[in-house]
């Protein structure tokens, strides 16, 4: 969730940190603040409540010097947002300074503990009780006394310390229970960075005579191209001279590094106003990325080198278990369609939060599949680590190379479209159903996929970012839809076969964007409930493309005009039908029943976007949420 930054090297480290916490604010923005450690061994820093804008206007134009420092960006999880609570947090007498994403899971207990003991706290946060049990470690018997005021200001006590930092580091990590991606400085060890992960997300970028320690790629790009990601239960000690990986019994880990492959332009906004608009814009040169090369148009099938060593149990399996949250789950939906129809294939699709929580029962021939565009997601990471425990074949569709579910998984295809910076995702939908339909091709041609039928298939797919870009030329129609219904409070999508969980997907954005209710409904489902909510005051949204389900959608439409209920449709091009019974129409190109989500999401993000947009919304920012969910 939240984002951090750390510094060590040649340059002043706060415009460093800020321009790196700055890529980093769709993670969390709550409040911020930052820890700067000066050559004369003082700590100094600022605080701010609200989005990282506010910590740097409250800044201004004062220098705080020091090439060591700290940076967060907080999702609030423990105690309220207010500058007290924002971090960085220190111990007692401002000697340690860290901050922290994920959650103390027994902070309640060792914060009586340390009270007990003398130590005294200044926030409401579980984060705070790291840096008292480091202060512990390092010094247990001296006297304590708390640091003046709120903000990060603190000088080095003059204690002789009973430990090492990194050891200290280790045996307080050693008594939490939780998650935890942390960064840490020590006031008066102004050149070393300590770094320290578990079920949280954190890697160290490797630049020329600096380390930039970061919870996400893109806090890194400017300044190195290397990175090392760090693993569960692993601590990195970073010092001018040098980088080095331990474990929690302090064994040295030889790690390679890996080579991010997205330039510092590809997270940024170019022309467009939001990040958001941009990466639906990028939809169609997702689905190009994540499915060149991938095609074997002749053979009507398709070739995953990421898959390559788990083709017998691909070629074998019985049964295929797909677990996400959110989007992603949405488009595991639309592959369980696909894969059982044109695969041959049972599936399963699980909400991730929901699977690692139940007893699922596997048997011979499952394979496990784990979506998610961060590859961190914490609910999904456990159902694979759960699948892989039971000796499940686990596979992964994953954006972000390196990241944690790209390598516990035991095979995965990675989706090539480059950072997604907007909260609310919309080019990982694409690409993860562009991927899906790529692996169906694969078992289905393995199966009883017809040569024809597969060559159908892969030619289709190679048609629709050119159908994708068409529709986006609506934008400007969509945007007149969305000023025209704005004044509703409620919406009811509906759709169904592949295109209901565009129905859930589109209900979502709308929710995610715009905080109006909106909820996802089978249109077969709808007379059993749903549409006791219908009148003039309660608009439905219609998926309704000519497909093999089309004359039931009609059927629903008019069940909801009978109730005086406003209807917008999506539909195909030249639908007249349609036209006559709903209040509003979006036209989208024909294509095979089963891509037709690839399109049909198309101006349902289109509409969220601009519907929040006219609200005044931040659309990039949504309240409450944060891109990458590393916490229960």
């Amino acid at each position: 969730m939240c984002g951090i930054v750390g510094y060590i090297g040649k340059e002043e480290a706060l415009p460093v940190l800020l321009e790196g916490i700055k890529n980093l604010e769709y993670r969390g923005y709550d409040s911020a603040g930052f820890a700067i450690l000066g050559e004369d061994e003082k700590v100094s820093g600022e605080k701010a409540v609200g989005k990282i804008s506010a910590l740097a206007e409250k800044v201004g134009g004062r220098k705080f010097g020091g090439k060591t420092g700290i940076i967060h960006s907080r999702w609030a999880t423990h105690g309220g947002v207010t500058e007290a609570n924002a971090h960085p947090h220190s111990d007692c007498k401002g000697v340690i300074w860290l901050a922290h994403n994920g959650i103390v899971e027994n902070y309640k207990e060792l914060k009586d503990e340390l009270n007990k003991k003398g130590h005294s706290f200044k926030s409401e946060t579980d984060t705070e009780v790291i840096a008292h049990l480091i202060e512990e470690e390092l010094n247990p018997v001296r006297s304590r006394a708390p640091a003046q005021g709120g903000s990060p200001e603190g000088t080095a006590g003059a204690a002789t310390s009973n430990g090492t930092f990194s050891n200290a580091v280790r045996n307080a990590l050693k008594k939490i229970r939780g998650t935890y991606g942390l960064v840490i400085l020590k006031s008066d060890e102004p050149d070393t960075l300590v770094a320290a992960r578990n079920f949280s997300p954190l890697l160290v970028g490797l630049g020329e005579g600096e380390y930039i320690v970061a919870s996400d790629a893109a806090a890194v790009l400017k300044h190195a191209k290397n990175v090392l990601y760090l693993d569960d239960g692993e601590m990195a000690v970073l010092t001018r001279d040098g980088h080095r990986v331990f474990d929690l019994e302090m064994r040295e880990r030889d790690k390679e590094s890996q080579v991010i492959d997205w330039s510092p332009e590809r997270a940024q906004k170019n022309c467009y106003p939001h990040f958001m608009l941009k990466e639906i814009f990028e939809g169609p040169e997702a689905v190009e990325n994540s499915v060149r090369g991938r095609l074997v148009l002749e053979e009507g099938n398709a070739k995953l080198g990421g898959l390559e060593k788990v083709m017998p149990a691909l070629r074998n399996a019985k049964r295929i278990l797909i677990s996400a949250c959110g989007t992603a789950y949405h488009a595991g939906r639309v592959g369980e369609y696909m894969l059982e129809e044109y695969g041959g294939i049972p599936v399963e699709t699980d909400i991730a939060s929901e699977f690692r929580y139940r007893k699922p029962v596997f048997r011979e021939g499952d394979v496990f599949l784990a979506i998610s565009q961060s590859g961190e997601t914490a609910d999904t990471l456990a159902a694979l680590r759960e699948a892989k425990e039971k000796g499940v074949p686990a596979l992964a569709v994953v954006n972000v190379v390196g990241s944690t579910i790209a390598r516990y998984a035991d095979a995965g295809v990675y989706q090539h479209i480059g950072p997604e910076i907007g909260v609310a995702s919309t080019k990982a939908f694409v690409s993860q159903v562009s991927i899906l339909a790529l692996l169906t091709l694969l078992i289905g041609r393995q199966r009883e996929m017809s040569v024809v039928m597969g060559r159908r298939i892969a030619n289709e797919l190679t048609k629709i970012p050119e159908l994708m870009r068409k529709i986006l030329k609506q934008s400007d129609n969509v945007a007149t839809l969305a000023r025209k219904y704005g004044k509703y409070g409620n919406f009811l999508y509906l759709g169904r076969k592949y295109n209901l969980p565009v129905a859930y997907e589109g209900a979502l954005k709308l929710k995610e964007i715009s905080y109006v209710h909106a909820e996802g409904c089978g249109a077969g489902e709808m007379k059993h409930g749903s549409i006791a909510m219908i009148d003039e005051n309660f608009p439905s949204v219609f998926i309704a493309p000519q497909d093999s389900v089309y004359e039931k959608m009609i059927s629903n439409i008019e069940e909801i005009k009978a109730r005086r209920g406003l209807v917008i449709a999506v539909a195909t091009e030249g639908d007249k039908k349609i036209a006559d019974i709903a209040d509003d129409v979006i036209y989208i190109p024909k294509t095979l029943e089963m891509l037709t989500p690839l399109l049909s999401v198309v101006p349902l993000q289109l509409f969220a976007y601009h519907f929040g947009v006219l609200r005044g919304l931040d659309v990039d920012k949504p309240r409450n949420l944060a891109k990458s969910v590393t916490v229960e």
